[in-house]
Order: C-alpha cells, then structure tokens, then sequence
C-alpha cells in the first residue's frame, strides 16, 4: 500500500470543490490507478441491461464509465465537483450521447438510478460525512437500485483517503440497505491487495431513511445515551450518529415525528435534533 499516496500532508484544509480542483490543475491524485478497477470491471462485465441508469458520483478520471461505454451501456452519469476534471471529461466523451457529465456536488444532485457504482468516492470524503453519504445513497437509488463498489479495509495515517473497516461498515449501512456482498476482494491490483471490500447493497424499500442535524452533544458517551434512547422506539431499526456528533442517521418502519425524537432528548435543554 506504500504507493498510495495521499494528497495533502494533513487533513485540516478543507475537502471542498476548490480543493479538489487544485488538486486535479496538479495531477495530485495520488490513489489514481489510471486504470478500471479489476474487481469493478469483474462486476460490470455480469450485468446484463445495458440500459439501466447508472450514476458514478465523484467520478475521477472515471474509467469506470469509459469501460461502461465500450460494453455497450447507455445511460450513464458521472458528477465531479473540480471544473478542470469536468472539463476534460466533456471533451474527451463530446461525441458520446450515452453519458451526461455533471459539474456539482454529489448531495445537491436529484435523480433516481439502478446501480451507483463506488471507487473512492466514500473514501475521499470525511468522515463526518458518512451518513450523510447513506442517506443520499438511498434518496438516489430506485426501489430495487443497487449500490456496488470498493470501500477500503484498512486505515490511512494521512488523508484522504479516508479508510474503514468492515464491522463499521456493517453498522453505518444497517437497515438502510440489504447486503448482497462485502467481501476481501481477491483481485485487487497489487498496491491494495488485501485491503479492499466489494460492496453490492440492494436498497431496502421497507424503510424510511432520514438524517438529522444535532447539537448540544459533546463526547461520546451522550452519543451513546441519546442512541440507545432513539432505538427503544419500535419502529427505530438502525441509529448512526457521525464522528463529531453534529449528525444522525435514523432508518425506521415508519415515519418518526421529530416532536417524539425531541421529548426522547429532552432531559437535557442543551440537545437539539433538526430534520
């Protein structure tokens, strides 16, 4: 994994569009393999309708699409948010009409789609954004859509990217989605051997997913509390509050009033939950 590179030496300037389009102007992507994914273009090459509506957000270089387009697909969308990358990408694929290419932020973006693929578009983003990233996942896919893709099975000194591991993986996508695949890839190119999952996650129809803006909480063990609160209501099936506390994720049978999220956090007047 040495040659994985990161793009800054710290993770303290923010990851924002002027970020990464100074970070495309330099050709500092480091985790660029200049090359489709072997695992994703294993698993692209078993799909069969070539016109399922298939989004790739945080595109790249998106080999991935250009694969797509030589099997044959016809309905492709990829968004990026570094105009110089979007750029180059609409004149490279200007005669192709099976693809739109956006410039814009993935969490604005409205559409329904059967696959979303995922090739370090997760990994790029912070943590704290996590269940936002759900969230959106699931507003974006059609009722039967699937999400596939690599997550990163291990953890980076310096970021992005930004890694994981399977456990927390399983907890932050609980109930949102059903699981189909996430497995140790065996085909990863060298540098990332043994450090990648493939994902495949059906989205589960049964469920509202909804994501809520906190505050007031400071540490860990208040996160913990307020959780364990949230899911003694029976129709709450999954809680997953971010990294700093300033979000929550909550997947319920049925719609849950914010009034019976706000009496639950009530016992303390510094906490506030907002849709």
């Amino acid at each position: 994994m040495e040659d994985i590179k990161c793009c800054v030496v710290s993770c303290e300037k923010p990851l924002d569009a002027s970020y990464w389009e100074a970070q495309y102007q330099s050709k500092s992507i480091g985790w660029d393999l200049g090359d489709i994914s072997p695992p994703i273009k294993k698993y692209i090459d078993t799909l069969e309708n070539k016109e399922s509506a298939i989004l790739i957000p945080g595109c790249g270089n998106t080999y991935e699409a250009e694969y797509l387009l030589k099997k044959g697909f016809t309905n492709i969308t990829v968004i990026d948010v570094a105009p110089t990358l979007v750029a180059e990408l609409i004149k490279k694929f200007s005669n192709n009409s099976n693809i739109t290419i956006l410039l814009g932020d993935f969490f604005e973006h409205q559409g329904k789609y059967d696959l979303i693929i995922e090739q370090t578009f997760f990994c790029a983003l912070p943590p704290t954004m996590r269940q936002k990233y759900v969230w959106k996942m699931h507003q974006l896919l059609a009722d039967k859509g699937i999400l596939a893709g690599l997550l990163f099975n291990r953890r980076f000194e310096i970021n992005p990217p930004f890694g994981g591991d399977k456990t927390e993986y399983e907890m932050l996508f609980k109930a949102s989605f059903d699981f189909l695949q996430m497995d140790i890839c065996l085909d990863s190119v060298a540098p990332r051997s043994n450090s990648e999952l493939f994902i495949e996650f059906k989205k589960n129809n049964q469920v509202n997913v909804n994501l809520y803006t906190m505050s007031g909480i400071t540490c860990s063990d208040c996160a913990n509390t307020i959780t364990e609160k949230f899911l003694t209501i029976s129709k709450i099936v999954n809680v997953s509050m971010n990294s700093n506390f300033t979000s929550v994720l909550i997947c319920s049978r049925n719609e849950v009033t914010i009034d019976t999220l706000r009496e639950l956090i009530s016992y303390d007047e510094k906490y506030r939950i907002e849709k």
